[in-house]
């Protein structure tokens, strides 16, 4: 019993020291960068809902992860992350056999994003081609029909929230 307590000990210690992290944590970001401003994103489609939403779900993570502040004027920031919504795409993926009408979708979008340091005017992160996807239900059924657009609009924000974020922490 002690022998494998021990082995069990060991086996322990050499894993935390394997340089195993958890993604998204990392910080490669100055040292000397305490705050960030997220204006409004640039919008060159049609498709309003994603403009909307992406400064509050940015403003969001990066208060939950990280040890930025987030202000609101881009004057007293830092850094400025900057954006523009490039292509939004929907298309149906899945067809109800009875009715043939779409039954499900996807939302595709292609974002430009750009963290820039404010007094240098360093570019620190840049992604030209930011592609993101949603996937969303459809009710066939006409007298039960919800527009579930808005809600996948959402998660999508908070998607790419995530994935920009984890991208500028890590410098992927």
């Amino acid at each position: 019993m002690t022998r494998s307590l021990i082995l069990l000990s060991l086996s322990y210690l050499s894993l935390t020291g394997c340089g195993y992290k958890v993604a998204g944590k990392a910080d490669l970001l100055p040292k000397n960068l305490h705050t960030i401003a997220i204006p409004a994103f640039n919008n060159v489609t049609t498709a309003y809902k994603l403009t909307d939403r992406l400064p509050n779900a940015l403003a969001r993570e990066f208060i939950a992860r990280t040890r930025y502040q987030v202000v609101a004027d881009p004057r007293e920031a830092d850094m400025i992350l900057t954006g523009a919504v490039a292509m939004v795409f929907a298309y149906p993926t899945t067809f109800d056999p009875l009715t043939a009408r779409a039954a499900g979708a996807q939302v595709q979008v292609v974002l430009q994003v750009t963290l820039r340091e404010r007094v240098s005017g360093k570019i620190l992160y840049t992604q030209p081609a930011l592609d993101y996807r949603e996937r969303y239900e459809i009710s066939t059924d006409p007298q039960a029909y919800f527009d579930e657009s808005s809600p996948a609009f959402e998660r999508m924000s908070h998607g790419v929230a995530r994935n920009v974020v984890s991208a500028i922490l890590e410098m992927f």
